[in-house]
């Protein structure tokens, strides 16, 4: 088989700026250990997020210099409209800022104390926001998901006989939605099954409780289930996709995914009623509802975004690219989530630490290793992003301690990945001279944005 190259040219690039170790020592310092709080011009390699830092393409730009201003009907809404139908064949659509926004709007709507929202796994926003509204967000992984170093096809799938479970314990009247977040982000990237997203969707038919994607990563995870599952082998990922989307009531999308955009997102149902009281919430938080607090240069840059997503060349080269930082690494004995997900290679911290407990924060503590050592920024997903506190103040742990290197779309050459496993190797190399992080003033909701911490002495 011929190399996997990448299916397309660069056009534009920008300086990378080269730090010391010493220095970025001392911009770690200041930063309060808190890569968030780490000025961008600092870091070499930015792997924090995928979201909003993909490379478009010179069509997105041409159609960025299309965009039509005009703050009621302008065309390029209805392009925009037309690219989400497409994909999800849902009649109402509704554009957002970005996906946390179209969250908001949501749960404000359904959510409210005594309420239960149920998923795969939330990720940070959409937990906040269900969290926001007085309610509760209950995460239902699968089992094979819960264990990093063992490969399963869809570790990313929802339980469902826990999900059975959870509704008939605490009542279907009680539960207003649930959500399957494609692909898993917090659970490493992992895909869904096709076969577990009907499942789902069957259940909650039998107990009238609407399905939602969060699809923030649909090409991605419908792009695994053509290899993957049985059936789909010669099936385009656009029909996947469309299937997917027909299991569900609606869905949320932050558009700086998969639809390459660097700002955007949107909202999309069947259901009439739903949709004009999100409308009218629109008009109150984001503007009009053809334009959703989005320029159109951004409506035009979404919608062809969506067409070029599908694109299974582009889907070839991007697993393939994840996947080969993920074995380089696994080689060489640093513990990863296996198999590799979609849109990011997630190390195991507490596998990878073990000398840290998790009340130091290991996954934090390797985030600091990664920066000092080689200039990369990621995220921790684990016990800060997610832990929670119980009545006594004691840390209530997350399930996984992973750190998260999500590789931009079209950013970075194979060069910049060999460099990334290099500096990942020599940390994992040097493993037992990290020490681990407490935090020193944190905010009550989405702590890691902002928490400043200090090593543990």
């Amino acid at each position: 088989m011929k190399t996997i190259i990448e299916p397309f040219r660069i056009k534009s690039v920008e300086p990378i700026y080269f730090s010391t170790a010493a220095e970025r020592k001392a911009i770690l310092e200041e930063a309060f250990y808190n890569p968030f709080l780490i000025h961008s011009e600092n870091v070499l390699i930015d792997l924090l997020t995928d979201s909003g830092t993909s490379a478009m393409s010179s069509e997105q730009w041409a159609g960025i210099m299309r965009g039509d201003e005009s703050y009621a009907g302008s065309p390029s809404f209805f392009r925009f409209e037309s690219a989400v139908w497409e994909i999800t064949q849902m009649p109402h659509v509704i554009p957002t800022h970005q996906g946390r926004a179209s969250e908001k709007i949501l749960f404000s709507i359904l959510g409210g104390k005594g309420k239960y929202f149920l998923s795969n796994t939330l990720f940070d926003t959409t937990r906040a926001n269900i969290e926001f509204s007085g309610a509760e967000g209950i995460d239902l992984l699968c089992e094979e998901g819960k264990h990093p170093g063992i490969p399963a096809p869809f570790k990313g799938n929802i339980d469902i006989e826990a999900l059975k479970e959870f509704i008939n314990k605490k009542g279907a009247e009680n539960i207003p939605l649930c959500i399957i977040t494609v692909t898993n982000n917090s659970g490493g990237g992992q895909p869904v099954s096709m076969q577990n997203i009907r499942e789902t969707s069957a259940v909650c038919k039998a107990h009238n409780i609407p399905l939602f994607i969060d699809a923030c990563r649909f090409a991605e995870n419908a792009y695994f289930i053509k290899l993957r599952e049985d059936g789909y082998a010669d099936k385009p990922v656009k029909e996947i996709a469309r299937e997917l989307f027909s299991y569900a009531d609606g869905c949320t999308m932050s558009a700086k995914k998969d639809a390459f955009a660097n700002i955007g997102g949107f909202l999309a149902l069947h259901n009439e009623d739903l949709a004009k009281q999100c409308r009218n919430l629109l008009v109150i938080t984001e503007g009009f509802p053809t334009y959703g607090g989005l320029a159109g240069r951004d409506l035009e840059a979404i919608a062809i975004g969506l067409n070029e997503v599908t694109d299974e060349h582009y889907l070839q080269y991007r697993i393939r690219s994840i996947e080969y930082l993920s074995n380089k690494l696994a080689d060489a004995g640093v513990p990863v989530m296996k198999p590799a997900g979609g849109h990011a290679v997630y190390i195991d911290a507490k596998a990878m630490l073990p000398h840290i407990p998790v009340e130091q924060y290991p996954g934090q503590a390797l985030v600091c290793a990664l920066y000092e050592t080689g200039g990369i920024r990621s995220v921790e997903i684990g016990s800060l992003m997610f832990g929670k506190y119980n009545e006594q103040d004691q840390l209530i742990p997350a399930t996984l301690e992973l750190v998260r290197l999500a590789i931009p779309r079209r950013v970075y050459t194979q060069s910049h990945i060999d460099y990334v496993a290099e500096v990942i190797i020599e940390v994992f190399e040097n493993r037992d001279t990290i020490k681990g992080l407490q935090v020193i003033e944190e905010a009550a909701l989405l702590r890691h944005f902002t928490a400043k911490l200090k090593p543990v002495l």
